[in-house]
């Protein structure tokens, strides 16, 4: 009994250490993804020149406003681009989910006479792709949504993989003695899918939800081929263009006095870019620690079978 014992605390101290260990290493590696972001936001708030002189660094000598300043001094611009990449960002996101986990829904029925023909269907796309130019063409001259905000939204609404994570969810995580029981009581399948199917994928709703969320809010193609209008401009876009006006003020060899003079006697080029990931990411990572453990589970859950 006390050999059994003995081997038995061995054997807890060697997996004590060993979580240790793994703690450790994923504090390291922790780290290493956390620096870069520490960088950019250093970098957006130190003196332009000073950025020029000795570059990027984490312990900067002389602090400045330039850079985000001129990100802000759009004011207005900035504030409606903010609010149209808001709005499709929610309206595709939760438009999406609805279309997609409605299509891994009608997959996931084994009586569906249809199944392995829609399945064929939505591996076409993934497999082939049109192209830019006809994609394009389609769009502008046979459905005419040029400069809509339809062209942010519906692209981007349907994808494969996130169709078969949402269908393999619910193959794999909702019993099919609910659904049988569901038929027995006489709920059709519209009821069976938004009273109880919907409900129990929650979690990866949550987990699909936050990938698509963050494909609306960092697309900036769409809205580069197909968005005109001032008003209808997203954040991505807008950055680019001052990202773009900074340039052409820095190939400028004739900049009038005063617009040096607004921007503190200098263009902030590096820092000024700096503040543009700033805005564009800031959103994002302050919404993801709330959708975390849904983002880890939606994916880990609907993975294996239980």
């Amino acid at each position: 009994m006390a050999t059994t014992k003995h081997k038995t605390l061995e054997r807890d101290k060697q997996k004590g250490l060993g979580q240790y260990i793994l703690l450790f290493c994923l504090f390291l590696y922790t780290m290493f993804c956390f620096l870069p972001l520490l960088l950019v936001v250093i970098s957006a708030f130190v003196d332009e020149k000073e950025l020029s002189t000795t570059g990027f660094t984490y312990f900067p000598h002389k602090w400045s406003a330039q850079g985000m300043n001129a990100v802000l001094r759009y004011g207005k611009q900035l504030g409606q681009s903010y609010g149209v990449t808001i709005i499709v960002t929610v309206v595709g996101t939760l438009f999406g989910l609805l279309i997609m986990s409605m299509f891994a829904y009608a997959l996931s029925r084994r009586d569906f006479t249809l199944r392995k023909f829609f399945t064929v269907y939505l591996l076409i796309p993934m497999l082939f792709n049109g192209g830019m130019l006809s994609s394009y063409l389609v769009f502008t001259t046979t459905y005419h949504l040029k400069d809509s905000l339809l062209l942010l939204i519906l692209p981007l609404c349907v994808s494969t993989m996130n169709v078969i994570i949402l269908r393999t969810y619910i193959l794999n995580s909702i019993p099919e003695e609910l659904m049988e029981a569901a038929r027995i009581d006489g709920a059709g399948e519209y009821r069976s899918f938004f009273q109880i199917t919907l409900p129990l994928m929650k979690p990866s709703l949550a987990a699909v939800g936050f990938m698509m969320a963050t494909a609306y809010w960092n697309d900036w193609q769409n809205a580069y081929l197909y968005i005109a209008s001032n008003n209808k401009k997203p954040l991505q876009l807008l950055l680019i263009n001052i990202q773009k006006s900074i340039e052409n003020l820095l190939n400028n060899t004739s900049i009038p006095s005063q617009v040096l003079q607004a921007m503190g006697g200098n263009i902030p080029q590096y820092s000024a870019t700096m503040a543009t990931v700033l805005v564009v990411i800031g959103p994002i990572v302050l919404i993801y620690p709330f959708f975390q453990k849904y983002f880890v589970k939606g994916l880990t859950v609907g993975s294996v079978k239980g």
